[in-house]
């Protein structure tokens, strides 16, 4: 199959800065282009019924989607990728892997659009699915049936940065003959690589950090099984939630400085979910590298480093003094989103949890007066100031 890159054994040798640039690439056949061109065609010319050059009609494939393809499974240690018109369009091919009375573990803490996708739309077809908090993963095992297909991982989760073993979910999943899906967005591969720690599937919104600069909408799937992966292949292009080749393009380009960019975004969300921790006003600090975060040594263990993403609430957790804040703030941008260059605030209250009911979101931690920092590459001195005339 034309998505699976060759030189395996050669990418798989290369480190991970190496891998964003080159792993999975081939300079382009017909004039050695270094950059994948885009190929803006949504069919090929054949010479005979059936006599093509591997390429057939764009929405089964495309070879910009699948240079980057290729690219997502070389730097999430895959043998498989798969890029979809979303985030959501990811998950929803995954959700179709599984018939009416299956059920699935979920974690509860999750990204609004997850959960929305998961009880609004899906189990009106029969699924069922467990909100679970996995802090604790041996907690996970006593929701398992004789329906259970599939457990649902996002880790660090969104918005409360919580931390969950993958390596000892994948135990639990193995030991029932469970598919283990990870949302690995928050953390992209460069600090974390759920497949290695067990893992059957990696979900991205490359949205976010892999596309890294707000300009496309876009998702990924990375597997390493076979036959896993044709199922997926299979529901990609009979479902037909693709992104077109000017979109494949700005992911291929955004990861090749995913390395540099993580690096940053790492240094300056210790800045700021320090300087949060020593602010008078501010109640709660959410960020996986602190000594007093959940799980804080389980990150340690699975992560290169603890991300750009700080949560954070203030005393009295009053709503309205969220909402003052937000919408002070000036180099920090109050927006939907995340993983870009550029630093963006959120009220997931309002926002992207907003489809989750009070009652629920408030038992995950899911405040009124909760905020989340998307901290970007700017200079840290200036994310800082920023925050604090914006607390006052």
């Amino acid at each position: 199959m034309c998505c699976n890159y060759k030189n395996r054994k050669t990418f798989s040798t290369m480190k991970f800065n190496t891998k964003t640039i080159h792993g999975g690439q081939e300079h382009d056949p017909a004039y050695g282009s270094v950059m994948p061109p885009i190929y803006q065609t949504s069919t090929y010319a054949q010479s005979t019924p059936g006599g093509h050059k591997g390429y057939e009609y764009s929405r089964t494939h495309n070879p910009t989607r699948n240079a980057l393809e290729n690219a997502f499974a070389s730097i999430e240690n895959g043998n498989h990728g798969l890029a979809f018109g979303s985030g959501l369009a990811a998950i929803d091919a995954v959700i179709k892997l599984l018939n009416p009375g299956d059920e699935v573990i979920s974690t509860n803490d999750l990204y609004g659009g997850s959960y929305r996708l998961f009880t609004s739309v899906f189990e009106r077809f029969g699924i069922k699915f467990h909100f679970v908090g996995m802090e604790n993963a041996s907690s996970i095992e006593s929701y398992v049936n004789e329906n259970t297909k599939l457990i649902w991982v996002e880790t660090p989760t969104n918005p409360m940065m919580n931390i969950i073993d993958i390596k000892a979910v994948s135990a639990i999943a193995k030991k029932h003959n469970l598919l283990l899906a990870v949302d690995n967005t928050f953390a992209t591969p460069y600090l974390q690589q759920p497949l290695d720690l067990g893992a059957d599937v990696v979900m991205h919104s490359a949205t976010k950090y892999l596309g890294g600069h707000s300009d496309v909408v876009m998702g990924a799937l990375v597997v390493k099984d076979k036959a896993l992966a044709e199922k997926l292949y299979f529901i990609q292009n009979a479902s037909g939630a693709v992104c077109g080749p000017q979109d494949s393009f700005l992911v291929l380009r955004g990861i090749k400085t995913l390395h540099v960019r993580m690096q940053r975004h790492c240094e300056n969300g210790k800045a700021v979910a320090e300087f949060l921790a020593n602010h008078p006003k501010i109640e709660n600090v959410y960020w996986p590298g602190f000594r007093s975060h959940p799980n804080h040594e389980v990150a340690k263990s699975q992560m290169k480093d603890f991300g750009g993403m700080v949560s954070f609430t203030t005393k009295g957790n009053n709503y309205e003094e969220a909402i003052k804040i937000v919408e002070k703030l000036k180099v920090f941008t109050l927006a939907e989103s995340l993983g870009g260059v550029e630093s963006l605030a959120g009220h997931p209250a309002s926002m992207t949890h907003a489809s989750i009911p009070k009652e629920e979101r408030e038992k995950t931690g899911v405040v009124d007066s909760l905020i989340r920092l998307s901290v970007g590459i700017e200079d840290e001195a200036d994310l800082i100031a920023d925050l604090e005339q914006a607390i006052g």
